[in-house]
C-alpha cells in the first residue's frame, strides 16, 4: 500500500532490545508524529525507516515496496536533521541542489527546481549566501528545501526545531504545516515536544520504552488517554492524577480523596466496586474555580498563582498531592485570587485502574 508500513519492527544492539516489535501504518499524504520521552525509541524507529539503522526483525514497506535491505539512497525518502547537516562551503542554492547534482540531472532542471523551492520557502534572496551567514530558522528552511527539491515519496523529520529558540520554533511549526498542506507528501516527524506533536500531526504515536502506548488524533489522545502514562505526558500542564478509592454512593459511583467525595460518571466497572483503588485524571482546563465550599465543590490548598494575561495557572495541593488548574482570567480574576476549590462535571473525570494504570472501559469523551 502507498505510505509507510511497519510490521513487528524490532531493533537490537547486541543482546539489548530497544524497539519491541512495533506496528504502524502511515497512510499516503498523512503527517504522523512520533513523540515520547528521551530514550523511548522514536529516533531509532525513524532511522530504521530512513535506512540509517538496520532492522533486527520485522518488515518495513515504503510505497508498497519491501525495503528492509534497500540502501537509504534507493528508498525515495528525504530526511531533515536536527543539526541541519548543511555543507558550509556551498551557498544556499548549491546546498538545495546537491541531491539533484548527485542524480546528474540537467542544469536547467536543477535551476528550475531550486528557484521553485526557494520561492516556496522564502529563500530567494538568500541563494548566494553561505550557511554561516544565515539565522537558525533560515538554515532549517534550507535543509527542508534540500529535501523538498528531490520530490521524495516520504519526508522524515528528526527533531528539526529543537535547536531553535521559542519564537522561531513557533514560526517554523507554521512553515512545516503550510508546506505539508501544499505538497501533501507522506511525513513522519520525531519530537519530544508535545506542542509540536499536537499542532502538526494528523495522528500522534506516543512511545515509551520501545513500545507504542497509543495512536490517535491529537484531540482523541488529549480527551481519551489510554493509560496514566499518556495522560501525564500529553497536555501542558499535564492531566492531574489523583489517587482515590471508590466508596458507596447513591446512584452514580463516588470516589473518596482524603476526606472529600467526588462524584463520577456511571461506568460498568465501578458498579458494586466499593473499596477499589483508582486514579482520577482531571485536566487543568476542565475545572471551574470557586471561592467557597458550595455544593459539589472540591477544596484545594492554593500555593502559587501565575497570571499569564488571558489565563492563570493555579498551583495547589489536593489531599497533599500537587494539583494544577488553568483558568481564564476574563471576568473571574477576583475568584482566581481568592480560590478555595473547584467543581467539575463527572463525565470529564477520567478514571484509571490504580494497579495497571489503564483507563476503565466505557469512557469516551467526544468533542
Amino acid at each position: 500500500m502507498p505510505g509507510v508500513s511497519l510490521s513487528s519492527i524490532v531493533k537490537r544492539y547486541g543482546a539489548i532490545e530497544v524497539v519491541h516489535g512495533i506496528d504502524l501504518e502511515v497512510a499516503e499524504r498523512e503527517f504522523v508524529v512520533l513523540v515520547g520521552p528521551s530514550g523511548c525509541g522514536k529516533s531509532t524507529t525513524l532511522r530504521m525507516i530512513a535506512g540509517l539503522e538496520e532492522i533486527s526483525d520485522g518488515d518495513l514497506e515504503i510505497d508498497g515496496r519491501h525495503v528492509n535491505r534497500v540502501a537509504p539512497k534507493d528508498r525515495d525518502v528525504a530526511m531533515v536533521f536536527q543539526s541541519y547537516a548543511l555543507y558550509p562551503h556551498l551557498n544556499v542554492a548549491e546546498n538545495i541542489a546537491f541531491g539533484l547534482r548527485i542524480r546528474r540531472e540537467s542544469k536547467s532542471a536543477i535551476q528550475s527546481a531550486v528557484t521553485e523551492v526557494a520561492g516556496i520557502l522564502g529563500l530567494t534572496e538568500y541563494l548566494d549566501r553561505r550557511p554561516s551567514d544565515l539565522s537558525g530558522g533560515q538554515r532549517q528552511r534550507v535543509a527542508m528545501g534540500r529535501a523538498i527539491v528531490r520530490r521524495p515519496k516520504v519526508f522524515l523529520f528528526d527533531e528539526p526545531l529543537s535547536n531553535l529558540d521559542a519564537k522561531l520554533r513557533t514560526q517554523m511549526r507554521a512553515e512545516i504545516k503550510r508546506l505539508h498542506k501544499r505538497l501533501g507528501v507522506t511525513s513522519v516527524y520525531v519530537t519530544h515536544d508535545q506542542v509540536e506533536a499536537m499542532t502538526l500531526a494528523d495522528r500522534i504515536v506516543i512511545m515509551n520504552d520501545g513500545h507504542i502506548e497509543q495512536i490517535g488524533t491529537p484531540m482523541d489522545l488529549f480527551r481519551n488517554p489510554k493509560n496514566t502514562f499518556v495522560a501525564a505526558f500529553l497536555g501542558s500542564p499535564p492531566m492531574n492524577l489523583v489517587s482515590a478509592k471508590i466508596v458507596e454512593g447513591e446512584g452514580n459511583p463516588v470516589a473518596q480523596v482524603g476526606a472529600q467525595k467526588i462524584a463520577l460518571a456511571p461506568l460498568p466497572e465501578l458498579q458494586n466496586a466499593a473499596g477499589r483503588a483508582v486514579v482520577l485524571g482531571i485536566r487543568p482546563e476542565y475545572v471551574t474555580v470557586v471561592r467557597d465550599d458550595g455544593p459539589g465543590a472540591i477544596l484545594i490548598a492554593p500555593d502559587l498563582i501565575e497570571t499569564l494575561g488571558s489565563e492563570a495557572l493555579i498551583h495547589a495541593t489536593l489531599d497533599g498531592a500537587p494539583f494544577v488548574i488553568r483558568a481564564d482570567t476574563l471576568g473571574q480574576l477576583d475568584v482566581i485570587e481568592n480560590v478555595t476549590g473547584f467543581t467539575i462535571a463527572p463525565h470529564l473525570i477520567r478514571v484509571f485502574d490504580a494497579e495497571t494504570g489503564e483507563a476503565l472501559a466505557g469512557q469516551v469523551h467526544e468533542p
